[in-house]
């Protein structure tokens, strides 16, 4: 696809603010310096579980346990890179709104970021289907008076109640619940906005929290469905499913970076061609990990959005 520049004979050199929701799952980003890597893409997890009390004997001896332990490798399969040439002559005559710092700045924004989350609802739904964690919700049936009792009754599936108790779940929902929080009957909750620290970027959000969970509102919900196309970036494939509520436990879900290069080079520096050069290369995934007990998967839950049944026409009279 080829660049559009404008061309304007007097423009600002900034660009104006980009009305997007950056990374709102940055809470589960792992930090790269506490992973163990095995191979060039295979994360290393080792899994342990022990056998419980046996009846003590009062004739001596000690009852024997079991100790087991299996190594789990986690592969990335997340690969990505871009690269931008803006001809130099572009970036003069369209006053410097073509710069490689503002190319940057937009391609985070409204690429990077976004698509970070959409791999992260894509990986939790992918776990939590597979492993009978999921539901389907007719969405137009919530009002002000249920949604509050609807959303505390998702809470008591796939033992969530084990990581609210330890305060690391949180949770995702679409605007039109969040709305219909804001004016619930059932109690009083405060919604606020509220600012989620994404690498010392300030990511605004309305947030409201029940029973000790935070319930995040997921305003750019193109990137809130259960699977993805990848080709040109990011978007909703084919047969997603949308989704209306995701809970996750920071215990059991992680965001894993694997690489993330970045290169800016001035026209000279480089032989892609006359202009600034950008490239971006990111390498990450996000893992569901068994809880360290039983090895299952527990700490998710997703809802979907029920698809809506179109209607019949009517016959027309004579």
């Amino acid at each position: 696809m080829a660049n559009t520049i404008n061309y304007a004979e007097k423009w600002q050199p900034e660009i104006l603010e980009i009305l997007n929701q950056n990374t709102i799952t940055s809470p589960f980003i792992a930090d790269a310096d506490s992973v163990e890597w095995t191979g060039a893409k295979t994360l290393h997890f080792t899994q342990a579980a022990t056998s419980g009390f046996k009846a003590h004997s009062r004739d001596g001896g000690w009852n024997k346990g079991n100790v087991t332990q299996s190594d789990v490798d986690y592969t990335i399969a997340h690969d990505r890179d871009i690269s931008f040439l803006v001809d130099r002559i572009d970036i003069d005559e369209s006053n410097g709104t073509a710069s490689i710092d503002n190319v940057s700045k937009v391609f985070t924004a409204t690429q990077e970021a976004p698509e970070v989350d959409a791999r992260f609802f894509e990986q939790v739904y992918n776990v939590a289907n597979t492993n009978t964690l999921t539901e389907e919700l007719d969405v137009s049936t919530l009002t002000k008076d249920n949604v509050l009792s609807t959303i505390k009754n998702y809470m008591l599936k796939g033992k969530l109640r084990r990581y609210i108790a330890r305060g690391s779940l949180i949770a995702y929902v679409t605007s039109e619940i969040m709305n219909m929080l804001e004016l619930s009957t059932e109690s009083k909750l405060k919604v606020e906005l509220t600012t989620i620290a994404d690498g010392g970027i300030g990511i605004e959000t309305r947030v409201t929290n029940i029973d000790g969970v935070y319930l995040f509102e997921v305003i750019d919900d193109e990137r809130f469905y259960s699977k993805f196309d990848y080709t040109d970036g990011f978007e909703a494939a084919s047969d997603a499913k949308a989704l209306a509520i995701v809970f996750a436990s920071t215990d059991v879900v992680k965001t894993v970076p694997k690489t993330n290069a970045i290169y800016i080079k001035k026209a000279g520096e480089h032989t892609e061609g006359d202009g600034d050069w950008y490239a971006n290369r990111s390498m990450w995934d996000t893992f569901v990990f068994p809880n360290g007990k039983d090895g299952k998967i527990e700490g998710i839950y997703v809802v979907t959005k029920k698809a809506a049944t179109p209607t019949e026409p009517e016959d027309d009279l004579e």
